[in-house]
């Protein structure tokens, strides 16, 4: 599957092929690598919903073409 990730703060965007079995916590390795960011200080956002740790894509409910945000820790981070 294929979902987009947008930076919430600069508004740009990568694209990034999954499966199932990827976990939370790699889009964010992926994401914040990308952008050059600390991946301890950000979590991702589908909608409402903040997603980190080792959550499978499949278990969180990702699904083809969805966008997701990566966004500073509102708890704080590494």
């Amino acid at each position: 599957m294929n979902v987009r990730i947008r930076n919430s703060e600069t508004g740009g965007t990568v694209d990034m092929e999954l499966e199932g079995e990827h976990t939370v916590q790699e889009i964010i390795e992926g994401a914040s690598s990308y952008w050059n960011k600390d991946e301890g200080a950000y979590v991702l956002r589908k909608g409402k919903k903040l997603l980190r740790g080792q959550q499978s894509v499949a278990e969180v409910g990702i699904i083809d073409a969805d966008e997701l945000e990566l966004i500073p820790d509102p708890e704080g981070g590494a």
